[in-house]
């Protein structure tokens, strides 16, 4: 099962609860406020499945669920490919990553007034992947326990790369010099 043996537990191992795998990326903010609410929800067991988190700067150290500081590449491959739920901050990247795999993404921005990034740019990229209906999100960290409830029974959009369609318009712009 690779590296998280000892990470995630037994009974998820053997095929127990779904994890739910939380990102809040690599930049130097904590994102504190994310991390206890989840903290709080599974220690009042009203999430009651697995729980790994990246929690990069954060200075908050979960309780009750599983973590890690920063993973590598192919940990965090490993983990999103072993979780059904990913609860993501607003980065673009971790938030592509999770819905090109077909995961049921929860996205909760990082805030400027609670000093988790510069400015509110995430309420925005957020916002758009919701508009686009390829995840689900909340404004407020009060909403995460029905957003946990909720997502499992929302189906979202596929995502399906352009990657062709960016390569033919280069292709006919290159025609036309």
């Amino acid at each position: 099962m690779g590296k998280y043996e000892k990470v995630l537990s037994k009974s998820y191992m053997q095929g127990g609860d779904i994890l739910i795998f939380v990102t809040v990326g690599s930049q130097k903010f904590q994102f504190n406020r994310l991390l206890e609410e989840i903290d709080l929800l599974v220690g009042e067991r009203k999430i009651c499945n697995e729980v790994f988190a990246q929690i990069g700067y954060s200075d908050y150290k979960p309780k009750n669920y599983k973590y890690k500081e920063f993973l590598d590449r192919d940990e965090f491959q490993e983990i999103i490919e072993k979780s059904k739920k990913i609860i993501t901050h607003g980065g673009t990247g971790a938030i592509i990553g999770a819905v090109k795999k077909g995961k049921k993404v929860i996205g909760v921005p990082r805030l400027k007034k609670f000093h988790e990034h510069v400015d509110d740019h995430q309420l925005q990229i957020i916002s758009e992947f919701r508009k686009m209906e390829f995840i689900y999100s909340i404004n407020e960290i009060e909403e995460l326990e029905e957003a946990i409830n909720r997502v499992e029974d929302i189906q979202f959009k596929k995502y399906k790369s352009n990657n062709y369609d960016i390569i033919h318009e280069i292709d006919k712009f290159i025609e036309n010099l």
